[in-house]
């Protein structure tokens, strides 16, 4: 029997640490040289054709064919000057990946020769084949047409030689098989409602953008023991594995000193980083051991998700270099803490406000108070739906343990603003109020700057708290693509703006005063959304039980979480501001159903084969050793045999019996898969592996897991939480 630990530990003994190749520039001189921003639009392309370009993108217009050719030309002259030979749309679809096709620049011509070109039909529109990639059943296998389109608003990049298009990506009928399509409908939809409401205190607001800025968790692994561990290999996480004896226990890990290896890894990575204009800030030790993090500077929500996406593919082609490999996976170790990403969400307007940081006067703290319960009534509306946008098989490992968010939607606003609130709930009226009673309450609200500066706390149980200028969305799994759960806030808290907006004019049809009339809506958001404000602690039992008296509901089950998205009040929400269809939200919810089935599927049959295949056999061998060692005892010591052999043969009993539950529950574990792959539906069959199938890897695993501490360590095939979780 083949030991992949043995393999892998002498490819690790041969290894030389790799020193990046880097540039000896400051970061200010060659940021986003990669990139074809508007410094480059300035150089390559005539004043018209980039203020064409600019106007479209502020103005969410169409590029007309004569401008997209001139800009096209100035495109590929650009890329080709820095060495590159091929150009790609680059588009997000819904696999938690980039899809990319790539085409040369160059054409022959008749009769031998060739010329370099890229007309403007090329960069605005190409043909993927939408049947090959998730779809949920909008494109059959004949059907295979679909269309990738440029979106102007993400500026092109190169990588590796080739010119990549940022691009959305749509199926021949014209619904989104993608994540930026509905992304930048609903960053639409809340540019609109949030200009309108701006205007209320400030008339010069013409333009609102979500920001973000997301914390990337990750860990790293040597490549060669990542290889030599299949469930790392395929599923991104182990499915066995006793915990180490030294884990994070000591807290010495988080931010610690970075080990060199993983040093030199991070610095390449950044200076790529760099180059393609994202704008990294941060990297340190996270709390588990081998657990790193990074985070940029907040940019617009639509290129950040970008970046983020970007960056993981960049990550994971530098790690190879350094003979690592990143996981993305939210708990690719179970006892210790999973990865998150963290998406710091924000409001900022073309005056340059943040709509969500409280302002000097009490006019702009009205003004902030507006967004903020306006964002407090969105969570209230539509919590679970939040929630659901984050459920996956992946990230169901760490959601609802000690480390991560709870299962249930809560917002945290610190002690001293959920008193303010109460505060304005209690002293604005339902009637018009007096002059007093209004200049009061103002001069009070005023004061929100003073009483946050100092007494503004984090709560790190909460999914969705406010952080002093932004909510912080925590419970986003690592893996996933940040626009998921921006889609869903984008769109919850438009709808709220556009309701606050109307509420407002009804009462100042009526002869409330405007101010008046806001704060009076203010009070009803306050109210309305109470039930989802908790300052506690969100692990403990009794926020499940308090929440449930609230009438939250806790989103624990993916595939019940999945269903949120096809309630009457989501499909309402999504349709209403034109952001996803009923038939979208139908094909993604089949998506989400059947990865979620694959991931299980694969984790089951790789569990399956290891323990048949590595785990009962090294078992069975240790116990033959032992029946050998009691034979000899027996003969050695025949009047002495049962007090000297007693605990050999207590060992090999206990191995016995783990290994026959192992060895049944993988068989009922492969009938229960069949059972369940019979079901034609994905949403009855996603609920069929959830409550029968996964259990039998969670069972499975804790056999193998006590065959570990029995077997000696130089039998066990696999390599060990504690190498594993060790860079050296």
């Amino acid at each position: 029997m083949t030991s992949f630990r043995l393999l892998a530990f002498d490819e690790i003994s041969r290894r030389e640490i790799i020193e990046p190749q880097l540039t000896d520039k400051k970061v200010s001189e060659y940021f986003g040289i990669d990139v074809f921003d508007e410094r480059q639009m300035r150089q390559y392309l005539p004043r018209e054709v980039r203020r064409a370009v600019v106007d479209a993108i502020d103005d969410g217009r169409r590029i007309d064919r004569k401008v997209a050719d001139q800009v096209a030309l100035g495109m590929k002259t650009w890329a080709m000057e820095r060495g590159a030979t091929h150009y790609t749309h680059w588009f997000q679809p819904l696999n938690d990946s980039t899809a990319e096709k790539h085409d040369a620049f160059f054409e022959p011509v008749s009769g031998g020769g060739s010329f370099e070109t890229f007309r403007g039909e090329l960069l605005v529109q190409q043909e993927p084949d939408a049947s090959a990639f998730p779809n949920g059943g909008l494109r059959n296998t004949f059907e295979a047409r679909g269309y990738s389109a440029w979106d102007p608003s993400s500026p092109a990049f190169i990588v590796d030689k080739t010119l990549c298009i940022p691009s959305i990506f749509v199926a021949y009928t014209g619904e989104a098989l993608d994540f930026k399509t509905p992304l930048l409908k609903s960053l639409a939809a809340l540019d609109k409602a949030a200009v309108e409401v701006g205007q209320l205190f400030d008339r010069e607001i013409t333009k609102v953008v979500a920001t973000l800025g997301w914390e990337q968790e990750y860990f790293l692994v040597d490549e060669a023991l990542f290889r030599a561990r299949p469930d790392l290999a395929q599923c991104g996480r182990t499915l066995m594995g006793h915990t180490a004896a030294k884990d994070q226990q000591l807290d010495d890990h988080y931010w610690g000193a970075i080990p060199h290896r993983v040093m030199n890894f991070m610095k390449e990575f950044e200076e790529q980083a760099y180059r393609l204009g994202i704008p990294l800030k941060t990297r340190h030790n996270e709390v588990a051991p081998s657990q790193f993090e990074c985070a940029p500077m907040f940019e617009e929500a639509n290129i950040a998700v970008d970046h983020n996406t970007l960056l993981m593919t960049v990550m994971r082609k530098t790690a190879s270099r350094h003979k690592l490999r990143v996981l993305f996976h939210e708990k690719p170790y179970m006892g210790v803490n999973g990865s998150g990403k963290h998406c710091n969400w924000s409001l900022a307007t073309n005056t340059g406000v943040n709509l969500l940081a409280p302002g000097k006067t009490p006019k702009t703290n009205i003004q902030f108070l507006t967004f903020f319960v306006c964002t407090l009534k969105a969570a209230a509306e539509h919590g679970s739906l939040m929630m659901a946008s984050i459920a996956t098989e992946t990230n169901s490992h760490r959601l609802g343990g000690h480390e991560a968010p709870p299962s249930i939607l809560s917002v945290f606003t610190g002690t001293t603003m959920d008193a303010a609130l109460d505060f304005i709930e209690r002293r604005v009226s339902h009637k018009k109020m007096s002059p007093d009673e209004k200049t009061e309450i103002k001069l009070d609200i005023g004061k929100i700057p003073e009483i946050l500066l100092d007494n503004t706390d984090r709560n790190r149980t909460s999914p969705f708290a406010f952080t002093g200028n932004r909510f912080e969305f925590r419970a986003t799994g690592s893996s996933s693509n940040c626009a998921l759960p921006l889609i869903v806030i984008n769109t919850a808290v438009a709808e709220a703006l556009y309701d606050f907006k109307a509420e407002v004019d009804a009462l100042i049809e009526k002869d409330v005063k405007k101010d008046e009339a806001i704060l009076q809506v203010i009070r009803r958001y306050i109210a309305a959304s109470k039930n989802i404000r908790f300052e506690g602690n969100g692990y403990s039992c009794e926020w499940a039980e308090e929440a449930a008296r609230r009438g939250l509901r806790s989103v624990n089950n993916v595939p019940q979480a999945f269903r949120e998205y096809l309630r009457p009040e989501s499909v309402a929400l999504f349709e209403r501001f034109g952001v996803l269809t009923r038939t979208e939200l139908t094909a993604r919810y089949e998506i989400k159903n059947e990865t979620f089935i694959k991931k299980a599927q694969i984790e089951s049959r790789i569990i399956g084969d290891l323990a048949t295949n590595h785990i009962i056999p090294t078992a069975i061998a240790y116990q033959n050793i032992l029946i050998e060692n009691i034979r000899g005892i027996k003969e050695v010591f025949p009047d002495e045999f049962e007090s000297l052999a007693g605990e050999e043969m207590k060992t090999i009993h206990e191995m016995v019996e783990h290994v026959q539950f192992i060895r049944e529950n993988t068989h009922n574990m492969i009938e229960a898969r069949k059972k369940w792959n019979a079901v034609e539906s994905l949403s009855e069959r996603a609920m069929g592996y959830e409550t029968e199938v996964r259990p039998y890897i969670t069972a499975i695993r804790e056999h193998i897991d006590k065959l570990e501490l029995i077997v000696d360590d130089r039998l066990w095939p696999l390599p060990k939480y504690r190498e594993l979780m060790s860079i050296a």
